[in-house]
Formats: C-alpha cells, structure tokens, sequence
C-alpha cells in the first residue's frame, strides 16, 4: 500500500512576518535578497523530514540553572519556568518535537567568544539547553531571566531580554527559529528588530506572559509562551538567524 501524502503546510502569512529590507535595523541591508521570494508547493521533502536526530536528552538538558553549573552550584539571577504548548497550523499538539533554547545571562552578556559586552560571565551559566514536547505538545524549562544588552545598530539599541528558540515540527517545513520576550519589558517597543515586525498582533504572540498559578511561592515564576508552526496565528519567524 502506498503511503498517504501528508497535509500540505500552510504557506507562510509574509504580511506579518518581518521583511528583509528594514532601513533602522541597519544589517539588513547587508542580507537582504535582491530578487523577489518564490514560494515552491510542498513536497515530500518539506511535509515528512528531516526534523532531528532522536538522541537521548541528558538529566539536566531541560534546566539551565544547573546544567552547567558545578556541583553545588547554580546559575545566579531571577529563577523562571517558561512553559507553553507547541501547536500545528490547526491548533493540534506537536508531540515528540525538540526545543533548543540559547540565552545571554542575567547581566545580558552571552557565553561565546564574539560577545564582548562588559557585563561579567557567571561561571555556572552555560546559556543553552533543549526539551522535547509531550503527547499534549506541552514543554518546560527551567532558566534564570536574560538581562538587556546593547548592541551596535544605532547610537543607543538595546535589545529587549529574550530567549531563542530553535524548533524541529512533524516537517521540514515547520522548521522555526523565534525569540520570546517577557511581558512589561519597555525595551520591547523601543526595539528595531521588534519594530521590523509589521503586525502588532503578531509582535503579541512573541511576549511572554506571567503565570503565576504555575509560579512557585518562594522559590521560581513561571511564564507560558504557546508556539504556532504555521498557519493564520503562526509564531513569527526570527529574521536573524545566526543569533543575537
């Protein structure tokens, strides 16, 4: 018996997604493609895989508070769960689906070589970790809340705390690359790469919000962040790929 073509993906919604070419982020004009996009029908390749890997997750894979930290230790800064649901273009559960998460510190210095902000290091705070969904799509992680940095797009830019995130759907084509802000940060509209984002109702769906029924008292907020892969309410996708 022949195997059934999967669903085609919805096609991506450009009017909310943030373009190429946007003058006041200013390293778009390096990267910005010349020509015109083509959108090509789904095939094979974009509905079934490649996706990842199934390696086994490491104990502490999923809590960056610990997982580089030594013995004893933990990483300093606010301690938060963030946690949501990763959903398909028809509001189902993505199950088994891996999640990279990268961050800057608590004083919003990353943890790479060409990162050269003056804020300190902490030496138990490695800045990555990943987590797979549930059968109900659900996903946590612990983590200490990223600081504010300034970057060198204009006379004084910060980028607001974030945290990226790298997901791998059911396809090829539900690849996603996004940040998540946090709710009540004014750095947030002050942003030339959030501004690039020409719906308003999209740049929502980025900020994450305080839940306090899953904070626990004395010891760590929580804060939920739904992911969309695809479709009419589709996360937006990050228009720099390679970080920061």
């Amino acid at each position: 018996m022949n195997p059934t073509r999967p669903k085609p993906f919805a096609p991506r919604d450009h009017s909310i997604q943030p373009p190429a070419l946007t003058p006041a982020y200013r390293s778009t004009a390096l990267r910005a493609p010349l020509q015109p996009l083509l959108r090509v029908e789904n095939g094979w390749g974009e509905t079934t895989g490649p996706v990842f890997g199934h390696l086994p997750m490491g104990d502490l894979d999923d809590d960056l508070i610990l997982n580089y930290a030594t013995p004893g230790q933990s990483a300093i800064g606010p301690r938060i769960v963030v946690h949501g649901r990763l959903l398909d273009q028809d509001s189902r559960p993505v199950s088994g689906a891996l999640i990279e998460v990268w961050q800057a510190n608590a004083g919003g210095r990353y943890r790479h070589k060409n990162d050269g902000y003056l804020a300190p290091l902490d030496p138990n705070f490695g800045g990555c970790g990943r987590v797979l969904t549930g059968a109900d799509g659900t996903y946590a992680f612990r983590t200490i809340q990223p600081g504010p940095y300034p970057w060198p797009n204009g006379g004084n830019d910060w980028r607001p705390a974030h945290i990226h995130f790298s997901v791998f759907g059911e396809g090829f084509a539900q690849r996603l690359i996004t940040q998540m802000y946090f709710e009540g940060d004014p750095h947030v509209a002050l942003c030339p790469i959030v501004n690039a984002i020409p719906d308003t109702a999209a740049t929502d769906r980025l900020v994450a919000r305080l839940d306090m029924d899953r904070t626990l008292p004395m010891d760590i907020r929580a804060y939920r962040f739904d992911i969309v892969l695809r479709g009419r309410q589709a996360t937006v996708f990050e228009n720099r790929m390679e970080g920061i």
